[in-house]
Formats: C-alpha cells, sequence, structure tokens
C-alpha cells in the first residue's frame, strides 16, 4: 500500500497543476474551478479530479505502478455541448502530457474513454473522463 500512494500523490498533483495551468481549459472554465475536492456550492462550470485505481505493473527487476483515472467536467450551460468541450480540453492537456511527477517518473499517461450524461435533476451534465498511466521510481 505505501509504495502506491507515493507515485499515486505525485501523478495527482502533477495531473492538477497540468490542468490549473492549461491556458484554454483555464478559458473556458475561468479561474479557480478545477478542484481535487470541490466547495460545497461550486461555481460552474469545473473540473473534479475523481477516483483513482493503482495496482502493482512491477517486473522481475523494475518497479511500477499502474494507475486507472477519472476526472470529471460539470456543467449547467449549453446542454451536451459545454460537457463535450470540457471533456475535450481536459484531454488535450492530459493525453500524452510529458508531467514532471516529485519522485517517480511517468512512462505515460493516455485518454481511455469518456461518458457524458445528463445528471439525474436534469440540470446539469457530468463528462467522465478515464486516463490510464505508468509510473516508475525516479
Amino acid at each position: 500500500m505505501s509504495t502506491a500512494a507515493g507515485p499515486a500523490v505525485a501523478l495527482r498533483r502533477a495531473i492538477h497543476a497540468a490542468l490549473t495551468t492549461d491556458a484554454a481549459l483555464t478559458a473556458a472554465l475561468g479561474a479557480g474551478r478545477i478542484h481535487d475536492v470541490p466547495p460545497a456550492s461550486p461555481a460552474f462550470p469545473y473540473v473534479t479530479l475523481g477516483e483513482a485505481q493503482v495496482t502493482d505493473w512491477s517486473t522481475g527487476t523494475e518497479a511500477g505502478a499502474e494507475h486507472r483515472l477519472t476526472l470529471a467536467c460539470w456543467s449547467r450551460e449549453g446542454g451536451h455541448g459545454e460537457a463535450h468541450a470540457l471533456a475535450h480540453l481536459v484531454q488535450q492537456a492530459l493525453h500524452d502530457a510529458p508531467l514532471a511527477l516529485d519522485g517517480h517518473r511517468l512512462v505515460n499517461l493516455r485518454f481511455t474513454s469518456a461518458d457524458i450524461r445528463r445528471e439525474p435533476g436534469g440540470r446539469s451534465y457530468r463528462a467522465l473522463l478515464r486516463f490510464r498511466a505508468v509510473t516508475e521510481p525516479a
């Protein structure tokens, strides 16, 4: 468990930093709308870092971890259109991004899928993006 926490936290921090410094995404969202933990009443639209699954990716000679990550884009305007546009910007910012991880090396970070849907109540749309990453010790 302790070996997965180090690279998982480093990867999450690097993803958050990459998203908050992406000019196109920030222009579409507005400043301060990328959250690891969203506030109780967040301003729309916004992006959240979601669930993560970490598994051992080690070989007989090398240590490594595989990460399955989810991010969500939340919208209340433009129907599916804004949710799709935000999902595209997040994908562009992260797919194959050369992120620097504290104490670890990112082997790759790849977009794998997205689901865009209206949330219960009908006011909000959510684009759920999935990424896969592999890390190894630096």
